[in-house]
């Protein structure tokens, strides 16, 4: 007996039933969705043995993720444009990748170490100074206001960091296991981090349809495309910030040297750093460094200023649209939603890794919402 009718006549009901019963069908999946997480929640056990799975192999695997991004071009350009071998290509750019790791290890670190060394070391000078500036400006009888309410700050402020310097140290000795086990987890990551990716790169373009080998035949085309969609948001993002911010570190190297300012390669290579996190990095990059200027003069303080401004609008104006574009499509109100909510809930790692999450999440919910669609009907 033919089971086309039958089946047609099935899928026809159910899509009717969906169609006229949105509100309860979307109220049902809430539910079900719901239910699903506090399951989860009450089974955490279970997933004790993936998290310290991941904790030890998470930190190699990340960064050979994102160096991959980096690197991969380069070895694709390598074998396409001067028909080398692609294992050749990846041997001469880890050969380089050494040189550079030993020029910037003999060069560069000694310098950085120094510098911050010293900005450790008189970062209470410059801190007090810029109090005792802002207090003397506060002064003024017309401000009485504001400075009881900075002056209650300050007291909350002092307090809370007094408060955790005391808990960090009574935890010092409990906590010293801990610290020696995530240095072991660290050096361990930096030595396997070349082996993975490596392979990474010799394999790498081959995993997609590798995995999409254990999906039937009619799903693996689609699944193809979406990691491929994946891989492209995640490779724009990763290598885009990363150039962005590697500008964003000369440009503030070069502003700080040519203004005279006090450790001008260690505040750029923070400011690069931190410029990892979207519209915020550059911010909190300013704050030492007009602390210095503040400290400094006046006029070093104004110097400073026009620093970040001329940082702001070259990165603004030129790098940025140049490397980064506007290929993850993420409206900049949802970045920073999608940050402070990441932050709050995974602290640095969530504020460095939220965005690429976010727009793999985004990619996975537009093919589903596209095939649901399709199924249900309705939509056109």
């Amino acid at each position: 007996m033919d089971n086309k009718p039958r089946n047609k006549y099935w899928r026809s009901w159910f899509n009717k039933l969906v169609l006229d019963n949105r509100p309860v069908v979307s109220l049902i999946i809430i539910l079900l969705f719901l239910m699903i997480l506090y399951m989860i929640s009450k089974v955490t056990w279970i997933f004790s043995p993936l998290k310290e799975f991941f904790g030890i192999v998470g930190f190699p695997i990340i960064l050979a993720g994102v160096l991959y991004y980096l690197i991969n071009p380069l070895v694709d350009k390598l074998e396409q444009r001067f028909k080398l071998k692609r294992v050749l290509s990846i041997t001469i750019i880890f050969v380089l990748i050494t040189i550079l790791i030993i020029a910037g290890i003999v060069s560069v670190i000694p310098v950085i170490r120094e510098q911050s060394a010293a900005l450790i070391k008189n970062w209470p000078d410059y801190w007090n100074s810029g109090v005792e500036k802002v207090e003397g400006f506060l002064k003024d009888p017309r401000l009485g206001d504001l400075k009881k309410q900075i002056d209650g700050i300050g007291s909350n402020t002092v307090q809370s960091w007094s408060k955790k310097a005391t808990e960090f140290a009574d935890n010092t000795v409990t906590s010293l296991g801990s610290v020696i086990g995530l240095i072991t987890k660290i050096v361990i990551g930096i030595i396997t981090m070349p082996f993975i990716l490596f392979y990474l790169l010799k394999d790498g373009h081959r995993l997609p349809h590798f995995i999409a080998q254990v999906f039937p035949v009619k799903r693996r085309d689609g699944f193809i495309q979406i990691l491929t969609e994946i891989n492209t948001q995640l490779s724009q993002y990763i290598r885009g910030q990363l150039i962005v911010a590697f500008f964003v570190a000369v440009i503030f190297f070069i502003g700080y040297s040519i203004i005279g300012l006090k450790f001008a390669l260690t505040l750029g290579v923070a400011a690069g750093f931190l410029n990892l996190i979207p519209y915020l990095g550059s911010f909190l990059a300013m704050v030492p460094s007009i602390v210095i200027g503040a400290f400094v003069s006046p006029i070093m303080l104004v110097k400073v200023l026009i620093v970040f401004v001329i940082e702001q609008t070259i990165e603004g104006r030129f790098v940025s649209p140049l490397v980064l574009g506007s290929n993850l499509d993420i409206h900049p109100v949802t970045i920073l939603v999608v940050l402070l909510a990441s932050g709050q809930i995974f602290g640095l790692v969530g504020v460095i890794f939220g965005i690429p999450a976010y727009a793999v999440l985004k990619v996975l919910f537009i093919h589903r919402f596209r095939a649901f669609k399709k199924n249900i009907g309705g939509y056109d």
